[in-house]
């Protein structure tokens, strides 16, 4: 447990996020401050959330992203989820090797949910209730090889390479009180100092309830897993203007769209390069709540 810049141990054996939320959720409260004293600057942190948990996400889940990408809110009345590689996990300061065949890399600040404890086929969940099915909530960072993702449809191979999901730096639990509040997180993400992403949680689409709701009905969740609820506006990856997006999709075939996709991509300064860095926040505006920082260093291979 983290208290200021130091760390509290917890003396207990857990090997799986897993196991630390089921077998030791009452030692996790009980900790005080007092028992702070590793500083967190000798520490090497690691991801949260280990990478035996799976790993779901939630896209097109902002209206401002949907709009950027050149559609319309309405036209999205279903939630969409899709995975990623639980291997692709890391910790929030790991640098990320950017793989020599991808150019266009993208970044997507998301809050975190972790699920405390398994959720019953066909559970449906209350939003006043969210604190008896989720621990916290963290900081991840959905990088995306735009130019594999969106040719060939790929959302999985797109987003799983092994570094494309910083997490953390810590899962912060929260009470009955401060899951009230999650619509009040402001997220902001810079790269090289610039401000790319900056909007609030409330914006979301689909809420946390409902999507606990809809996916208790379609698959096993446990304890310890983790959803990426989606991005705002503010990704390297824009819509082109109207006249073009009408041209591509009536006058083009899908190889001269991508094709042409690709070469205006290159030209687009947003898209990481090695030497990058980015900065990554979630926190109410009054401080109360507060997931931390991500620093991301991007590598070449």
């Amino acid at each position: 447990m983290q208290f200021g810049s130091r760390v509290a141990p917890l003396p207990v054996q857990a090997n799986t996020t897993a196991d630390l939320l089921t077998h030791h959720w009452d030692e996790l409260w009980s900790i005080g401050e007092s028992r702070a004293t590793l500083p967190c600057a000798e520490l090497t942190l690691l991801s949260p959330v280990t990478p035996n948990q799976q790993f779901m996400c939630q896209g097109i889940n902002y209206r401002s992203h949907i709009i950027e990408s050149g559609m319309r809110v309405e036209d999205f009345p279903f939630n969409t989820i899709f995975t990623k590689a639980s291997s692709c996990m890391t910790a929030a300061d790991a640098p990320v090797v950017r793989p020599p065949h991808v150019q266009l890399l993208d970044y997507e600040i998301e809050l975190g949910l972790v699920l405390r404890r398994e959720v019953p086929p066909h559970t449906s969940v209350q939003p006043d209730d969210l604190g008896r099915w989720l621990a916290g909530v963290t900081i991840v960072n959905d990088l995306s090889a735009r130019d594999i993702q969106l040719p060939q449809g790929q959302f999985y191979k797109g987003k799983s390479y092994r570094g494309f999901g910083p997490v953390g730096p810590g899962l912060v639990l929260l009470t009955a009180d401060e899951w009230k509040r999650w619509p009040e997180l402001h997220m902001r993400l810079s790269v090289n100092g610039q401000l790319r992403q900056d909007a609030y949680c409330a914006e979301m689409v689909h809420w946390p309830a409902a999507t606990l709701t809809e996916l208790s009905g379609l698959q096993d969740l446990q304890a310890g897993d983790l959803i990426a609820t989606g991005t705002p506006a503010g990704c390297a990856a824009r819509a082109p203007g109207k006249a073009v997006m009408f041209a591509m999709r009536h006058f083009m075939s899908d190889a001269t769209k991508w094709r042409l996709f690709a070469r205006k991509g290159a030209s687009n300064p947003a898209y990481l390069q090695p030497g990058d860095r980015i900065l990554a926040s979630i926190r109410t505006d009054d401080g109360a709540i507060d997931l931390g920082e991500q620093t991301t260093a991007i590598v070449a291979p």
